[in-house]
């Protein structure tokens, strides 16, 4: 976590920031489009709703992120905001969002990336609030409603946690009356600073006004700082960049495979992307002649063997990784360690560490769970291979495995010579 203060904080002194503007600091959150590129079926999604901020009176600089950026309103899964849309009969939005944001604009193909800039107060906020249980979806969904939603910033203390260090900067106030310039320390510039730092005071919005008590009436409708959304656009990204969450095996094989089609850095070392491998086949000493390797869609790590006769299309390898003859990888990942038998077929599958695939299988859009010993000739298709709890590949079971698939190989090449 990155820590940060204003003057104001440092110093404790409420009259140094400038009058027009929130007292407190607020918030920032990343969105993405799921659809713009690499799109998996079944991704989840959220449904938030912006509002435009006030236009600046100068024009944001080229490539800033100004233009992107809007006041987060709402902001839900999704799948959640489906199940109250069908348990009302009717789109969970109330009136009053509409009515305090009336430029209000819904996105339901974006999705939270996880990526937030958020101020020190919101530490405590959590505290005061420990039925919160998430930062995506209650905290920011919770802080964007309190903004517009009558009564709901009261509910979450947002005015007791942001005015908690007013009143231990009253003594320091006091100290910087006392440090006055001698031109402040006149008779009559002396009572002219007293009023005007007397005149200071937060107001219901976050901002200063000159009520210094305020009122009971002012403190119900305390408005806390707005949490703003960028929402990235994949027009204005840079060549190679991504932003985007990575949290289920579909999406891991997509964005794996999206990564080894970006240029290596030995291809084109003066424009390559900060997510380029130095090469696209990191160790050619084990790759045996005879072989089919598409480069431009695929990534293999160090230490792999790859034996003859085989064919490996949009696909990434993992470091240690051993790819016996006549093996058929395409739109695959494979994690450390897994080992593919002779003649086996692989299609858009996703294999866990140390896993072994006996020879002959054909799998199709299955997921294998690491240290797992596959039978050999399997056949499968839209399948998680998983073993019972307790029952995983030891050690020795591997070794063995391969120590019988190496013997099953040498008889082969035996027949064959002595034919």
């Amino acid at each position: 976590m990155v820590k940060s203060a204003s003057l104001t904080d440092l110093l404790g002194a409420k009259q140094l920031s400038n009058g027009h503007q929130a007292r407190y600091s607020g918030g920032l959150g990343v969105w993405y489009n799921t659809k713009a590129s690499a799109p998996v079926k079944g991704e989840e999604t959220d449904f938030i709703a912006t509002a435009p901020l006030p236009t600046s009176p100068t024009v944001p600089p080229k490539g800033s992120i100004f233009p992107n950026v809007s006041k987060l309103v709402y902001s839900m899964p999704t799948d959640s905001f489906n199940d109250l849309t069908e348990e009302r009969k009717a789109i969970p939005i109330r009136h009053g969002l509409v009515k305090a944001n009336p430029r209000v604009r819904m996105y339901t193909t974006h999705r939270d990336a996880h990526i937030y800039i958020f101020p020190r107060w919101i530490l405590d906020f959590i505290k005061k609030n420990e039925r919160l249980e998430s930062i995506g979806e209650d905290v920011v969904g919770w802080w964007a409603k309190a903004g517009w939603q009558s009564g709901l910033a009261e509910k979450l203390s947002f005015s007791e946690v942001c005015r908690a260090g007013d009143d231990d900067s009253d003594e320091n106030e006091s100290e910087l009356e006392g440090r006055s310039s001698p031109a402040e320390s006149a008779p009559g510039n002396q009572e002219n600073s007293r009023q005007s730092i007397s005149s200071i005071n937060i107001a219901v919005d976050g901002q200063y006004t000159g009520d210094k008590n305020g009122s009971a009436s002012a403190a119900s409708k305390f408005e806390p700082p707005s949490i703003l959304a960028y929402i990235h656009s994949q027009k204005d990204q840079v060549p190679g960049s991504i932003v985007r969450r990575v949290d289920t095996a579909q999406l891991l094989l997509a964005i794996s495979l999206q990564l080894a089609k970006l240029p290596s850095i030995e291809e084109d070392a003066e424009n390559h992307s900060p997510y380029a491998h130095p090469k696209k086949v990191a160790y050619p000493e084990g790759v045996k002649p005879r072989t089919t390797i598409t480069k431009q869609d695929s990534l293999i790590a160090e230490n792999v063997t790859v034996e003859e006769k085989t064919s490996i299309k949009e696909t990434v390898i993992g470091a240690g990784c051993q790819i016996n003859e006549g093996a058929k990888l395409s739109q695959c990942l494979l994690m450390e360690g897994v080992v593919i038998g002779k003649g086996c077929k692989l299609t858009r599958c996703i294999l866990g560490k140390r896993c072994i695939v006996g020879a002959g299988s054909v799998l199709t859009d299955c997921e294998v769970q690491e240290n797992l010993i596959v039978e050999p000739r399997t056949e499968d298709k839209d399948n998680k291979l998983m073993s019972s709890e307790g029952l995983e590949a030891t050690e020795a079971e591997m070794e063995e495995v391969l120590h019988d698939m190496d013997e099953e190989v040498a008889a082969t090449g035996e027949d064959v010579d002595m034919e």
